[in-house]
């Protein structure tokens, strides 16, 4: 029997109850009646339980479901998903750049075109190509998204050369080890003499009731560790980034999340998505448009996959987090909401501000959490993990006492632990490029995706290429593997002279 991962009700349900707890609804009745029918938990690491369910466990599932939908959170004046309540309650909201006021906010267009209607012209990715930096590579007649300076200040090319890359290597550095416990991490890495960590994970020299006891991710072990990288390998956490650039070359800063739903329908396998993506893809063939596709059956709406679809935002919005997290809000809200959101407004902010190299870590993590509402639990979870990384030298006292508050209540793919751990990571490196990524794959949860992040800005700030150590950049061979348009077998290069057209578009 084929078992779908992350869209079965039963293997849902449990994922809804722990969410509904988290943000402020009352689940004990309905999570009594799934006990009664001997109705299974939520499936630990992957996105499918074991045994398949009955028919009628799979119906009861699904009628839980929508009652957990219809319960009242005491959450949720505090986090709205709403942007122009988010703004409300946000005192330091970023100014305009170009000095205007903000215009006001649409949630949904005066017109959104109905998905595949007039599909737009395919954009080549320039494989192969070579790069010259210059001219600002707008398009004359191109409308602005709101709150869009009329002449951006250009980030320079090299800077988004040093964040693709740097998100590359954070992301192939966290993968050989993604779901393992933060005992697996630190024992394997130790086995080899590579704690803390300085290079890619092996396995030679590892015993093998190690790794018996602490197998590799089983995806990722023959491209991934240090014997066996050639090039970039496929990720979603390279594929989202590369998506988005089709976004803005397809339909401009002005996009909606209906334009955002069309290129994933045009360009995405949905086999190539997870968690609150797969929902929302699910979502979108049934019939359901944005925002409705984040909510319905969606318990994953506030895991980490909104974040790590931001750097975009922020790398073509360069002195502009204002706009950077509305750009990243109506990206994000296709398929999460609130604390999902605001974990993407977060990385969309700080990486806008990081961009213009005007700025160092810690106030590109300051200017982050004034596009977040204040109480909620995202920024107390940044602020906290924060100030431990100030409070302590040793930052495995750091993960250890993230991991006391978060590992028992959160899933390791939930975004507020996990954007939790990526500032702490930074801040406690001070921003510099190894500290940074090291720090953020060995404080397990989701490796590759705060591997991935804090590379990028730690990449940013760096400033260049030439900055970043080569043993982490040489295995790459300016090469990427992808299965979204024609990028794959692409350079960093390449892609970063792509983002700096976008960036300097009108």
């Amino acid at each position: 029997m084929l078992r779908l991962t992350w869209v079965q009700p039963e293997d849902l349900i449990g994922h809804e109850l722990r969410q509904a707890t988290q943000d402020g609804r009352e689940p004990s009745a309905v999570a009594a009646r799934w006990q009664a029918a001997a109705g299974p938990e939520a499936p630990q690491h992957a996105g499918a339980s074991a045994t398949p369910a009955s028919p009628y466990l799979r119906l009861l599932a699904t009628d839980l479901l929508d009652e957990l939908a219809d319960l009242p959170s005491r959450l949720s004046d505090e986090e709205p998903t709403d942007l122009t309540r988010i703004k409300s309650l946000c005192p330091d909201w970023p100014p305009d750049p170009a000095g205007r006021p903000t215009p006001p906010t649409h949630e949904q267009p005066p017109h959104t075109p109905a998905l595949h209607e007039h599909p737009p012209p395919h954009t080549p990715a320039l494989r192969g190509q070579s790069c010259r930096w210059g001219g600002t590579g707008g398009r004359d007649g191109t409308p602005s998204a709101p709150g869009r300076a009329t002449t951006p200040r250009a980030p320079h090319p090299a800077s988004l050369e040093a964040a693709w890359l740097g998100r590359a290597v954070g992301c192939l550095l966290g993968k050989p080890v993604e779901k393992l416990p933060l005992t697996g991490i630190r024992q394997l890495a130790k086995a080899t003499g590579n704690w803390p960590l300085k290079t890619y994970f092996t396995a030679h020299g590892v015993p093998q009731d190690l790794l018996t006891r602490y197998p590799w991710n089983r995806r990722s072990a023959t491209t991934s560790l240090a014997e066996n990288i050639d090039g970039m390998p496929e990720d979603d956490d390279l594929n989202y980034p590369l998506l988005n650039l089709l976004v803005l070359q397809r339909h401009t800063r002005a996009f909606t999340p209906t334009d955002v739903a069309t290129v994933w329908l045009d360009e995405l396998p949905a086999g190539r998505t997870f968690t609150a993506e797969r929902i929302a893809y699910r979502n979108l063939l049934s019939g359901l448009e944005p925002p409705l596709t984040a909510r319905h059956h969606n318990p994953f709406r506030e895991w980490i996959g909104a974040l790590i679809r931001a750097d975009v935002h922020g790398w073509t919005n360069p002195g502009d987090p204002a706009a950077a997290a509305e750009q990243a809000h109506r990206d994000a809200t296709l398929t999460h909401t609130a604390n999902g959101v605001y974990a993407a407004m977060f990385t969309a902010a700080v990486i806008a501000t990081a961009v213009t190299g005007d700025h160092d870590v810690h106030a590109c993590l300051r200017t982050g959490l004034t596009v977040v509402p204040p109480r909620s639990r995202l920024a107390h979870a940044v602020r906290q993990a924060v100030e431990l990384a100030h409070q302590h030298t040793d930052f495995d006292t750091v993960v250890d006492a993230l991991h006391a508050t978060y590992a028992a209540t959160h899933h390791w793919v939930h975004a507020v632990p996990n954007t939790a751990l990526i500032a702490a990571a930074l801040t406690h490196a001070d921003g510099d490029f190894t500290g940074s990524v090291r720090r953020a794959v060995s404080g397990g949860w989701d490796t590759d995706s705060n591997g991935a992040t804090a590379g990028s800005i730690a990449g940013l700030l760096a400033g260049s290429p030439r900055a970043l150590p080569e043993h982490w950049t040489a295995p790459l061979k300016n090469r990427l593997a992808t299965s979204v348009g024609d990028f794959h077998g692409t350079g960093f290069d390449t892609l970063a002279h792509l983002t700096h057209l976008e960036a300097t578009r009108p």
